[in-house]
This record gives structure tokens, C-alpha cells and sequence, in this order.
């Protein structure tokens, strides 16, 4: 009878065992773990709409109601601190810079402007510049792709699109050749990765085209 009890337990104990190693067998073949791959926020873009800027400045285009216009006042204090030391001669006057932020993309587009006076050499000198700061992305870009635009009030204007983990992914380039030179970047203030901002950034891109498209210079 011990004997028997002794039996007992053992298979019983040995059953145990079995069922042990069967479910470890079944979670080890049915439950490989698969990371899921790294996702982005969707960004949720309103259909275009569109608004002219005020006559307070030498040129007039139309932004998107997702934007808001700032006046860039940093040529104010630079003014202020170049006066404290006596250097009037490297004063200058960029009251007519501004910025167009889109808070809900963490974006701006800055634009500075600068008067030509006639001057074919300040064209030259401005172009270059230009030319000089996006070039400066050449290291970390993919591409640079640039497009030459005749906009419809006729002028030309060249944009640059700037691939790859950049800090601006695009900037703009017009003038009237005679009195008028504008320069535009875009720049988003997050550290998302480009590609998961590509939406914004065409987004964006379309704003950048239909300002160019309704550019027009004021005389002052």
C-alpha cells in the first residue's frame, strides 16, 4: 500500500513536471516579442487659406492663415550695442525683416529684406550671400535641389529644397533686379527627424510658392 502511494506521487509529481515543460515550450514557440517600429505624430494640416500682410512694409504678399507675422527687432539691439561703442558705421536698418510662424507646426519662415538703390553690385553681393548660406548645408544634406520660378507678377525667383537632417529645409531667393532684394528660410523648431516632417514641410513649400506668386514691391 505504501508502495502504491509512493507510485501515486511520483507520476503525480512527474505530471506536474510535463505540464511545466509543455507551457514553457508553447510560450517560447507562440509569443516571439516583434518591436514595433518607431512612430511619428500625425500632423493635421488644414486646407490652404490664405491673407495679405499689412501696407506698412516695401512689399506685399499673402500668407497663410496658419501663420502669424512677427517683426524681427534683433537689428534694434544690435543698433543699440553698435552705438554704446562708436561704431555708427556698421549701423543698419532691417526694420522691414520678418518672420512668419506657424505655432502648431513649430515653424517660421524668416525673411529678410534689403534695398538695392539701383546698385547692380549690392544685387551681386546680396546673391552671393545667398548663395554662400545655403551652400553652408552641403555637409549634412542629401541634395540640394534648386528651382528656378517666374512668378506671376514676373519676376524670378529661385528656390532651394535641402535634403536630408538639416536645420532649414528650404530657402528662397527673389528680386526686381533694381530696387527690391528678399531672402526667405524655413526652419522648424522640434528635433523630429525630416522625413517625419515631409507632410509640414510640402505643406509649407505650397505657402512659400503662393507668397511668391502674390509678391509685389512698393515703392517708398
Amino acid at each position: 500500500m505504501l508502495k502504491q502511494i509512493q507510485s501515486y506521487k511520483e507520476i503525480k509529481s512527474a505530471l506536474k513536471i510535463f505540464k511545466l515543460i509543455i507551457l514553457l515550450l508553447f510560450f517560447s514557440c507562440t509569443s516571439d516579442y516583434m518591436p514595433k517600429p518607431k512612430g511619428y505624430n500625425r500632423i493635421e494640416l488644414p486646407d490652404h487659406e490664405y491673407v495679405g500682410i499689412p501696407d506698412t512694409l516695401p512689399y506685399y504678399f499673402e500668407i497663410s492663415k496658419l501663420a502669424r507675422l512677427n517683426t524681427d527687432t534683433t537689428w534694434t539691439y544690435m543698433n543699440k550695442v553698435k552705438e554704446q561703442y562708436k561704431d555708427r558705421s556698421g549701423l543698419t536698418d532691417e526694420r522691414y525683416w520678418i518672420d512668419l510662424v506657424y505655432d502648431t507646426l513649430l515653424a517660421d519662415i524668416q525673411i529678410t529684406y534689403k534695398p538695392i538703390y539701383g546698385k547692380q553690385e549690392l544685387m551681386k553681393e546680396y546673391l552671393s550671400d545667398a548663395y554662400k548660406l545655403t551652400s553652408q548645408h552641403q555637409i549634412k544634406a542629401y541634395a540640394i535641389d534648386e528651382i528656378i520660378m517666374f512668378t506671376k507678377n514676373g519676376y524670378t525667383a529661385s528656390i532651394a529644397e535641402i535634403s536630408g537632417e538639416v536645420p532649414t529645409q528650404i530657402q528662397f531667393v527673389t528680386t526686381d533686379s533694381l530696387k527690391h532684394f528678399m531672402r526667405g528660410a524655413l526652419y522648424f523648431k522640434t528635433a523630429t527627424q525630416n522625413d517625419s516632417l515631409a507632410p509640414a514641410i510640402q505643406y509649407i513649400k505650397n505657402d512659400i510658392i503662393h507668397l511668391l506668386n502674390t509678391l509685389q514691391w512698393r515703392n517708398r
